[in-house]
């Protein structure tokens, strides 16, 4: 009789066609997913320029990892701003609004020593974490499943942020 009552009670609980609304970001919402964009369009595209012009020590194991961030970064872009489509944002990923408004630092032209490129990817890393741990309690308030999104992208760049500051890392400073 229970389950009768139940399921008699989830129906009179139904909303008829067309009843809800779909969730809208506020515009305080949709500039904090913005700024996480393009700091992973920036990454994405830092970390493949360090990718092509690696040269030195233990080459061919950084050249595969950041293949791995270039991934992480490209993937966690593309989640973003189809999460922001799904909210009714429209994302900016055009090359001159990243790099008008990204918070990673330009990064240099050339070819790159290994060590040099672990240093240089491990701080945009980093900076792509800070905003997004800056934004986190806005969109966290406001929309809690996005925020989830952010969670796993924070653990994932924190864990490369780690692995490649072990490259550079001096036994004595452990």
């Amino acid at each position: 009789m229970t389950a009768t009552v139940s399921k008699a009670n989830s129906r009179s609980n139904r909303h008829a066609d067309g009843d809800t609304q779909q969730f809208v970001a506020s515009p305080a919402f949709a500039q904090c997913l913005q700024r996480v964009l393009v700091d992973l369009v920036e990454l994405h595209l830092q970390g493949k320029q360090a990718h092509w012009n690696l040269v030195g020590h233990n080459f061919r194991d950084l050249h595969l990892q950041l293949d791995e961030i270039v991934d992480i970064a490209r993937e966690g872009a593309d989640t973003i701003a189809e999460r922001m489509r799904a909210l009714a944002v429209s994302p900016d990923g055009r090359s001159d609004t990243v790099a008008a408004s990204t918070s990673l630092p330009m990064f240099p032209a050339g070819g790159y020593d290994t060590r040099l490129v672990a240093g240089l990817i491990t701080s945009r890393l980093r900076e792509a974490v800070t905003t997004m741990r800056e934004v986190h309690g806005a969109v966290d308030a406001e929309d809690p499943t996005t925020s989830d999104l952010l969670h796993a992208l924070i653990a994932a760049l924190e864990k490369q942020a780690w692995m490649l500051s072990a490259e550079i890392a001096v036994a004595s400073q452990l």
